[in-house]
């Protein structure tokens, strides 16, 4: 599949990986795929995304505002425990972002897996890119699959940023009418 990638398409799942070691991740989903799309500011996606008025910076602040991790905070409150609570008392005493620190592992080299959302987007981005009758798969394409799905933190992101499916597709199609696709 990664034959029909275009040029911007192979460099944002490569800074897919440098996205996820950047928040301390030890895979890449769907969220550190979609910030790689907007790393370069020249790519489909990220051009069409800054017509929306995102850029990666604001992109990123929303990443890392998701919460980090849903099923420990749902297996917390089935106990009594409130971790927005326990956040907010730790950042109390410590600063903002303590708990974050004393969680994240140390960066890993070499390549990081995927998570299975973020194969999912990859996957959807070729079906994106048959359904727009394209020969290549461009950074567009994955945009286009992360507002597609959405179950992801992609789409988490993008839609407290206020992004939403209509404005991304409207965005894409625009950027590829001044710019070839793949």
């Amino acid at each position: 599949m990664f034959e029909k990638f275009a040029k911007d398409a192979r460099e944002a799942v490569i800074q897919a990986q440098d996205e996820a070691r950047a928040l301390g991740a030890d895979r890449v989903g769907p969220e550190h795929v979609l910030l790689g799309t907007v790393r370069s500011p020249d790519t489909v996606a990220a051009q069409a995304l800054g017509r929306l008025g995102v850029g990666h910076a604001t992109l990123l602040a929303a990443v890392r505002a998701l919460p980090a991790h849903t099923i420990d905070a749902d297996a917390l409150a089935g106990i009594g425990v409130d971790l927005d609570a326990v956040r907010a008392q730790v950042e109390a005493s410590f600063g903002p972002g303590a708990l974050d620190a004393i969680t994240r592992s140390a960066p890993r080299k070499g390549h990081l897996p995927f998570e299975t959302d973020a194969k999912k987007l990859l996957e959807v981005s070729l079906r994106e890119a048959i359904r727009c009758k394209h020969r290549r798969i461009d950074s567009g394409h994955l945009l286009l699959a992360a507002v597609r799905l959405d179950d992801t933190t992609a789409y988490r992101a993008l839609a407290a940023v206020g992004v939403g499916p209509a404005a991304v597709r409207e965005a894409v199609t625009a950027v590829w009418a001044d710019v070839p696709v793949g």
